[in-house]
């Protein structure tokens, strides 16, 4: 969740260290066809950057969006920080219809100037601070921070379920977490924690405290995607995105819980967004019209992720937290936590690493 600057040369080099039924009625802000290439969409393919087979069930996404629309809809397994860097590389002839990001980066790409103003049918029912007012980015799935415990690795210790738990003793070099001056979910993890300590944006006191005692007790900060460790048991708890150990836990039969932490925790969303003079913008739209619909939106959920509107399918809902569980999630000011990432880099570098 780590973005910000104010040039998008600064934007691009932050992101790359940190890392809807097709054919629904839908318009440009203007009413008009976004600027680009071809306006055909039969036997073409949709470019769309960071969207891997394994990831919020992307696979299916893209093979049900390419059989309807009898085109081509291959994966990409750029991630946020790589896609918005190739967006702002390839801006004179740009390569992608759309794109896919964490939250954090949809404002360093209005910055940059590389994505277009598009509002699918139900653009208006996401909430605000989770859309660009002018439609070039919007949330399309959201998760939670959460603890994600191996219930073989802890031996006949109970999973932890609040962020004092973590703290005790007894899980004495059990937790981890991405380290979050270079992953994305690792700062997550830092202001999920500092927030439900009391922390606010502006003062991250509370967080870096409680990761300094987290230290203490032994936790590891790996620099990249963990889930792996925690599936093996080298990481017996793994603080990460809910949806990750979902995905574990049910694709891979993986002995694990996930539990949203008692004193609370934030929400993790995704968005997309019609790349700028995107060489197929209409099938780049309709791209983005079928995440945003009844069946785009379920199938994503079959991904374990909250979609952003609309119910979790039964069959989904069955295997995570429940809404009240996730309430304990907050959608945060996330704008205002990427401006304050830099700063927050700084010190956790000097007080806890």
């Amino acid at each position: 969740m780590i973005f910000t600057r104010s040039r998008a040369t600064a934007a691009v080099a932050s992101g790359a260290v940190l890392l809807a039924l097709a054919g629904c009625a839908s318009t440009d802000v203007d009413g008009s066809s976004a600027s680009g290439g071809s306006s055909d969409v039969s036997g073409g393919t949709l470019i769309t950057y960071n969207s891997p087979e394994s990831f919020a069930n992307f696979g299916a996404l893209l093979e049900q969006f390419g059989a309807e629309n009898s085109v081509e809809a291959p994966s990409d397994t750029k991630n946020s920080g790589q896609a918005l860097a190739a967006l702002v590389a390839e801006a004179s002839a740009p390569q992608a219809d759309a794109v896919y990001l964490g939250i954090a980066f949809g404002p360093s790409a209005v910055t940059a100037d590389v994505t277009e103003a598009y509002k699918p049918e139900g653009f208006e029912d996401i909430p605000d601070g989770l859309k660009d007012p002018d439609g070039k980015w919007f949330a399309v799935h959201t998760g939670a921070i959460a603890f994600i415990c191996n219930t073989e690795a802890i031996g006949d210790l109970d999973c932890p379920t609040s962020w004092a738990d973590l703290l005790d003793p007894k899980y004495a070099g059990m937790v981890g977490y991405l380290d979050p001056s270079q992953a994305a979910v690792g700062y997550s993890v830092a202001a999920a924690v500092n927030l439900a300590l009391g922390g606010t944006i502006d003062d991250f006191g509370p967080g870096l405290d409680y990761l300094t005692k987290l230290k203490a007790n032994g936790a590891v900060t790996p620099a990249q995607t963990a889930t792996a460790k925690v599936v093996q048991g080298e990481i017996p708890i793994l603080i990460d995105a809910d949806f990750n150990g979902y995905a574990a836990q049910y694709n891979e039969d993986a002995p694990l819980t996930v539990t949203i932490p008692e004193e609370g925790s934030i929400q993790v969303p995704y968005i997309a967004g019609l790349v700028k003079n995107a060489p197929h913008p209409e099938l780049g739209k309709k791209w983005l019209d079928y995440l945003l619909s009844d069946e785009g939106q379920a199938t994503l959920a079959g991904g374990y992720v909250r979609p952003i509107s609309g119910e979790v399918p039964d069959d989904v809902a069955a295997k995570v937290a429940d809404a009240d569980d996730f309430e304990r999630a907050e959608v945060v000011d996330y704008a205002a936590l990427a401006a304050a990432q830099a700063d927050f880099v700084t010190a956790y570098q000097a007080q806890v690493r």
